[in-house]
């Protein structure tokens, strides 16, 4: 029974040690599959890292394409701007070489607009003759003319001071031709250059891109000279200097006036062409 008893022992003793080692091994492969648990992690981590870098990578070459679907776009608008100008100037038979050209004021050759020219005839103003300063006019006659209307002293100094104003703009000196025509319309405020004069100042600094100035020369032309063959034009590019500005709701009142004002015209066209133009940059 001792011996029974001693053997017993023995077996459970071993049965513990066998235990105990399983116990160790299930630990060490629990430790085992742990690792593999956090390798997968780190794996997973690295993955989605990468996939970060390939949509940062994306959204660079996305937003290079939308930049030069942009300019795409501004380039066709441009063209399209251009188009619509060569366009009218084919249509209305203009033939002339050159930006500038400057019918005698009052004359039917219509509107004027950078070269190309219009159909729309506005009436002749009345040409003032020279008084001669040696006839004496008698009472009230003489002195309601003098109150009513301004007497211009010397029309050949008017007309010599306008042609070398106008000569500037031609020559592409904008400065000096925007000095010259302000000078004239000091000396003649009221001459019968005057309201062209007050145009081509407003084009000497649209073209230099003084959009705020050239608006101000334009609205002063319609303020000051409404009965002037120039009047659309300088409507027009009131339209075009809100345009330049992105004051959109005033570019687009004052194209519209255009069309509704002057229907089949060139300056009518030309400001629907605007307006299309005026559409892509509000989409945008």
């Amino acid at each position: 029974m001792a011996l029974w008893a001693a053997a017993a022992s023995f077996a459970t003793a071993q049965d513990g040690r066998l235990s105990l080692a399983d116990r160790v091994a299930r630990l060490e492969q629990q430790q085992a599959g742990g690792s593999g648990q956090q390798a997968g992690s780190v794996e997973l981590l690295n993955r989605i890292s990468q996939l970060q870098t390939e949509v940062q990578v994306l959204r660079g070459m996305l937003e290079e394409q939308d930049f030069k679907l942009r300019e795409l776009e501004r380039q066709s608008r441009d063209l399209g701007i251009d188009f619509d100008s060569r366009l009218e100037r084919l249509e209305s038979g203009s033939g002339q070489s050159g930006r500038f050209i400057d019918p005698e004021p009052g004359s039917a050759g219509g509107s004027q607009m950078g070269g190309i020219v219009g159909s729309v005839v506005m009436e002749e103003p009345e040409v003032r003759a020279p008084v001669d300063a040696g006839v004496a006019l008698q009472g009230t006659e003489s002195d309601a003319l003098q109150t009513q209307e301004p007497v211009i002293a010397d029309p050949a100094a008017e007309r010599a001071a306008y042609d070398a104003a106008f000569e500037a703009l031609k020559n592409g000196q904008y400065a000096e031709a925007a000095r010259r025509f302000q000078s004239f319309l000091e000396r003649f405020p009221d001459g019968e250059y005057a309201p062209n004069a007050q145009y081509w100042l407003g084009e000497s600094y649209y073209v230099t891109q003084n959009y705020q100035i050239a608006l101000d020369a334009f609205e002063t032309l319609l303020a000051r000279f409404p009965n002037s063959n120039k009047v659309p034009d300088a409507l027009l590019k009131v339209g075009y200097s809100h345009y330049e500005l992105r004051n959109w709701t005033q570019a687009e009142d004052t194209l519209n006036q255009v069309v509704q004002s002057y229907p089949d015209s060139t300056v009518a066209r030309l400001a629907q062409g605007r307006l299309r133009a005026l559409r892509l940059e509000n989409r945008q």
